[in-house]
């Protein structure tokens, strides 16, 4: 144990900062469904710092505190103090998990898979071809599916594997244009392996708008699963193999159409790399300048602009909800809706409390699935309220979760991304 005080001590000048005053309560979406003081970054927050005074020796029990979390940023984004509450959970988790070790589960998962992208990739194409044994269409409208036996793991409605993943039907992609300017294309898990249907539309986006392409064969993750649960390794060996793959002199801008790619390369990549050498250090600075929400690229690099909504007509009304990641962490909220508002055949309503945390989380959503479902289900209602017949978003990961709530609801509400509206306007 004073190993460990020792090791959380690191983090005693970031956790002084923290008044206590309690306004993370107001925001957390945890802490609205459960009350309880642990479930707050408040909270949290005094249990690391216990562990430095010696007050506690329960590292196993400080630990599943800390991973009942959704990471959503909520905290930090309304803290007075400016208390770095994600850094903070991000470095604990590290020095927890590197103190007692990964569970048995989580290492098959991420050091015997996810830190071998062909491998997972292989394994994810045969689970393509197998799921049907075990999934069966949850209803006509949604495309989710659910289990066809009873599965803990699947006791929600999912979105069924892709029969092909989209680097398979792709491929690699290098292409210049007259207007010189270049985009790198991290595609990201979800969208590779599920949402194909996005990563299409971002390179029609790209090839409409005149913007060279660089897409590399053999992507990885961008290592945020492993991150938030203090596999440092596995995060550490993902973004060596990916800075291989997308050498910064290769294109002007680095795009994503995942919320949480775009958060963790540009904000986790340079925060950890201080274990790389100086000039690896050097290329994740500037692969991190250079990446950009597809949204906020096209919006700030393309000129495009709102369509005239002036009489509604036969128009399908749209509302659009805020990633966490991606307005919390990054500011960006105006250049999505400037984007999906660019196709004429919708009328944009804005839905009460667009950013609220949609309850998924990543893998909270798999450990805590009652909590996530229930902080899911305000979502819903904010959604139905609004009155629109589709729900736009930034975040394959906030897709899957509306989704699962409106297709349990008996909802016939369309879940799609933003780049996907816009690419219905450009479609010949």
């Amino acid at each position: 144990m004073k190993k460990l005080a020792d090791l959380v001590k690191s983090l005693e000048d970031q956790l002084v900062v923290c008044m206590r005053c309690g306004m993370c309560q107001a925001v957390c979406p945890l802490f609205a469904e459960t009350g309880r003081e642990a479930d707050v970054a408040r909270g949290k927050l005094s249990l690391l710092d216990g562990l430095i005074q010696g007050m506690f020796k329960d590292p196993e029990g400080v630990n599943e505190r800390l991973t009942r979390c959704l990471l959503c940023g909520s905290c930090a984004a309304n803290c007075p103090s400016g208390v770095k509450v994600l850094d903070i959970f991000f470095k604990a988790r590290v020095i927890l998990t590197g103190y007692m070790g990964l569970s048995p589960v989580k290492k098959v998962i991420f050091r015997g898979m996810l830190a071998h992208p062909k491998f997972f990739d292989s394994l994810s194409n045969s689970a393509s071809k197998l799921q049907k044994l075990f999934l069966v269409p949850a209803d006509d409208f949604s495309g989710l599916s659910c289990a066809r036996f009873s599965i803990p793991a699947l006791d929600r409605r999912v979105k069924a594997l892709a029969p092909v993943s989209f680097h398979s039907s792709v491929g690699r992609v290098e292409t210049k244009t007259a207007s010189g300017l270049r985009a790198g294309f991290f595609v990201g898990c979800m969208i590779d392996k599920v949402y194909t249907g996005i990563g299409h539309a971002v390179l029609s986006a790209l090839e409409h708008n005149w913007v060279g392409i660089f897409l590399p064969e053999d992507q990885g993750c961008c290592g945020m699963p492993a991150l938030a649960s203090g596999d440092i390794d596995t995060f550490r060996k993902l973004v060596r193999y990916n800075l291989e793959r997308f050498q910064p002199s290769c294109f002007d801008f680095l795009v994503t159409a995942c919320a949480t790619c775009t958060s963790t390369i540009k904000k986790l990549w340079p925060q950890f790399a201080d274990y790389m050498s100086g000039a690896e250090g050097l290329l994740i600075k500037q692969l991190a300048e250079k990446t950009m929400d597809i949204s906020e690229f096209l919006v700030e690099r393309t000129n495009i602009v709102p369509a005239d909504s002036s009489g509604c007509g036969d128009k399908i009304l749209l509302t659009y909800h805020d990633p966490c990641h991606l307005k919390k962490s990054l500011g960006i909220a105006a250049q999505p809706r400037t984007l999906i508002r660019s196709n004429p055949a919708y009328v944009f309503r804005e839905m009460n409390e667009p950013d609220r945390c949609c309850g998924c989380g990543g893998s909270f959503n798999v450990q805590y699935y009652p909590i996530s479902a229930s902080i899911g289900r305000r979502k819903r209602d904010a959604i139905i309220e609004s009155g629109c017949s589709t729900v736009a978003t930034s975040c394959p990961a906030c897709m899957l979760q509306i989704s699962d709530m409106l297709s349990q609801a008996g909802q016939r509400i369309q879940v799609k991304h933003a780049v996907e509206i816009y690419a219905e306007s450009i479609s010949p």
